[in-house]
């Protein structure tokens, strides 16, 4: 199944659609927090985590290293201008990264960094299956970006950064 993903090109084309698909979602979000009426503001999502965080079963916290990372960066949630910030520029540039097909790895690699903060923080949403999507394009590797720019721009990086050049070999 990994060799078909990472090599076939059906699965090229379905990775594409898949790709824009997350793209256009994760772009449409971040140009919304970006040009809305107010500008966006993280601090009642992170409030909202830090005083109500996510318990297991039997009342135990279920991500207690993520609770320490919130409240810690956060002053105890009254610092979250840095968050505001990253979570809308974040959002805008995955989501163009994967819409134009630009460092692709890397934007589905910190699409699912949001994604699993977002559900550390109690927001299920879409989560779940933008984590699916995006972790099958991550696992496809190059082929999940070469209907776009990586075609020319992970080439060219490789031959620039020699250490770029160490795709695990998928038999």
């Amino acid at each position: 199944m990994l060799a078909w993903l990472r090599h076939s090109k059906i699965a090229m084309w379905g990775l594409t659609i898949i790709r824009l698909y997350l793209g256009f979602a994760w772009a449409k979000d971040g140009f919304e927090k970006l040009t809305g009426p107010k500008p966006f503001d993280a601090s009642g999502l992170i409030m909202g985590a830090i005083k109500n965080p996510v318990t297991a079963p039997g009342g135990a916290k279920a991500f207690p290293l993520y609770d320490w990372f919130l409240t810690t960066f956060t002053n105890n949630g009254h610092s979250t201008a840095a968050f505001s910030f990253l979570v809308s520029w974040g959002e805008l540039l995955v989501g163009l990264g994967l819409i134009f097909g630009t460092l692709t790895l890397a934007a589905a690699f910190f699409a699912l960094v949001m994604n699993f903060s977002y559900l550390g923080a109690g927001v299920v949403s879409v989560n779940p299956t933008y984590i699916i999507l995006g972790g099958l394009l991550l696992i496809s590797g190059f082929n999940s970006g070469k209907i776009g720019l990586d075609r020319w721009v992970t080439p060219f990086l490789r031959s620039k950064m020699p250490f770029l050049n160490n795709d695990i070999s998928v038999k």
